[in-house]
């Protein structure tokens, strides 16, 4: 269990390994290109500010933001982004699946037009999406038009909606998060 308010993280691939255990990231910073945010953690990133550095690799190539790693259908990991915002050079995806089991939402997301009309990618999971949870619910901003979106993307039930947005149920079983020094904020 970790939690992490107003940090910044900064690189091109693999900024942040959010890997193993619950996390909890309120009011930061987070910068790259290449599954930039990526492992099998169970975190909430409340407010985030993602910034998209497209530019900095290979012309012509697209971003991933995600690389969302759950492995199987009792895995609990899944990355959830409230409220936060993404912008940056593009063109980039909101993730790509790297396990067939990957879980990413966006909730209440501003998205600058830097996001492909996709939205998703598969990557080595092509044919079997339906095992993929990637959703977004109420997001804004150009990059939110999810008209040429995936067909694949899934429209969360009510239930499963409450659960992953609820901090106390998908993270902060048994508390943790209100003993830290912010408590939480």
């Amino acid at each position: 269990m970790a939690a992490f308010y107003r940090c910044g993280f900064i690189s091109v691939q693999d900024t942040l390994t959010d890997s193993e255990g619950r996390h909890y990231f309120e009011n930061c910073y987070i910068e790259g290109a290449v599954d930039f945010i990526w492992g099998n953690g169970r975190s909430i990133y409340q407010g985030c500010n993602l910034n998209v550095t497209a530019s900095a690799q290979r012309s012509g190539m697209a971003a991933y933001i995600t690389a969302q790693a759950r492995d199987s259908i009792v895995d609990h990991s899944g990355f959830v982004f409230k409220e936060g915002w993404i912008f940056g050079t593009g063109p980039a995806y909101l993730g790509r699946a790297y396990k067939p089991y990957a879980r990413v939402l966006f909730y209440r997301t501003r998205m600058s037009g830097i996001i492909v009309p996709q939205g998703w990618s598969a990557w080595n999971y092509v044919g079997k999406e339906n095992s993929i949870v990637y959703a977004e619910v109420d997001c804004t901003g150009a990059g939110a038009n999810k008209s040429k979106r995936v067909a694949w993307e899934k429209k969360l039930s009510s239930k499963d909606l409450s659960y992953l947005l609820n901090i106390n149920t998908f993270i902060n079983n048994g508390g943790w998060i209100q003993r830290q020094p912010n408590g939480g904020s």
